[in-house]
């Protein structure tokens, strides 16, 4: 007894560095997700290209989001994880120092796919090695983990808006925030990455039901997709419906990802407390009456912040609780993870799109219907994994 209370704070503090590692890793996540939507029209301006052309960088990054992180998922198996995540930092700041220098569409289109690929790696890196790490006590430190992505989603529109008062571009912004990602590629260098080798005591995998792994899939291709199209595209909307000026606009898109890191830290001891599903529904009820506030007064001020605040607190949940509810169904693996992934990818590559192909020829209310059918969906395939999904593992096998 002497023994554990004396090992056990020593284990906690020796996994203390690679904790803010990941952390530091996942803000600098967040500092780049966040800083494509509030310089859209800037970069449409650089390469002089129209809105439904230059949202192929929202695809862009997407497909080199989903290269790496199938790519992550081999390379975390079989080599050293933290010189990979030190690598896909690198790799994300050198793409932030070159985008706003690039004139021509087809070489931001690659600059961009090339950052997206930085981004998968390092996702996927983050959530792997974390749980390697804490493995049976990953629980809140994964919740603090997508926490510290929205702080990094919240900084990023500010220091972009005040840069560009200051020097009337994105350049400045865009070389701060590659700056910002190289303390954590150093910090993560330095240190010894956890193994991902399971113990003889870990229980042996379940057969999984690969029908529900293709259902969740499809849930998190529907709301991120509606996330990242809400944040990608609110900068554009506000600005060209005249409900905000460019900076105000850039603020909006801090806004949304302030109320999505509140509603990230909130979401933490409510998670505690209430079902998985309980949660999911609330929030995708919350996300579907947010947006519904938007497109019933579009010419409203007030009701543009109160549906951003409303939807940046209902979306904030909805990863972290999904691969919870999904935990106690299915045995999570690499494999499974990737699929997870896949979807998220394909969902935040095709709506942002999809919205830029039809903004300048319908209208940005485009924006607001895309978002507010991809969220019913949401809602009706929450009803449909309610029913097929049946009671936890741990009740299923009792």
């Amino acid at each position: 007894m002497t023994i554990k209370a004396i090992t056990a704070p020593r284990a906690r503090t020796d996994h203390l560095p690679k904790t803010i590692g990941y952390y530091a890793a996942f803000i600098a996540l967040g500092l780049v997700g966040a800083s494509l939507g509030p310089t859209l029209g800037v970069l449409a301006e650089h390469t002089n290209t129209h809105l439904s052309e230059i949202s192929f960088l929202f695809a862009a990054r997407s497909l080199g989001y989903l290269m790496g992180s199938i790519l992550g998922g081999r390379l975390y198996d079989r080599m050293p994880g933290h010189p990979v995540m030190a690598v896909a930092l690198c790799v994300m700041a050198l793409g932030m120092l070159i985008a706003p220098l690039i004139s021509l569409l087809w070489i931001l289109v690659a600059i961009l796919l090339l950052l997206g690929l930085g981004e998968g790696l390092l996702d996927v890196g983050g959530n792997t090695l974390l749980v390697w790490v804490h493995r049976p006590n990953v629980g809140p430190y994964m919740n603090g983990l997508h926490f510290f992505f929205g702080l990094g989603a919240l900084i990023s529109p500010i220091v972009i808006a005040q840069l560009m008062l200051v020097s009337g571009d994105i350049i400045w912004g865009y070389w701060a925030l590659a700056f910002l990602l190289v303390p954590a590629a150093i910090w993560l260098a330095r240190l010894p990455s956890p193994s991902g080798q399971l113990h003889a005591s870990e229980e042996a995998p379940v057969a999984t039901n690969y029908i529900l792994v293709g259902m969740l899939t499809f849930f998190f291709f529907l709301f991120v997709g509606g996330e990242v199209s809400l944040s990608g595209w609110i900068y554009t909307y506000a600005v060209t419906m005249k409900l905000a000026d460019t900076t105000t606009a850039a603020y909006l898109t801090s806004f949304f990802w302030g109320m999505f890191t509140l509603g990230r830290l909130v979401g933490i001891p409510i998670a505690a407390r209430f079902r998985p599903r309980t949660i999911l529904l609330i929030d995708l009820l919350g996300s579907v009456v947010s947006i519904t506030i938007l497109i019933l007064w579009p010419q409203s001020a007030i009701a543009l912040w109160l549906g951003v605040a409303g939807a940046g607190l209902a979306m904030a949940s909805l990863f972290p609780v999904v691969i919870s509810w999904a935990e106690r169904r299915i045995t999570i693996t690499g494999f499974i993870t990737s699929c997870f992934f896949v979807g998220t990818s394909f969902g935040a590559m095709f709506f942002p799109w999809f919205i830029g192909q039809l903004f300048e020829s319908a209208g940005p209310s485009v924006t607001l219907f895309t978002i507010f059918g991809t969220m019913i969906l949401s809602l009706l395939m929450f009803v449909v994994l309610m029913r097929y999904g049946g009671q936890p593992q741990a009740v299923k096998t009792a």
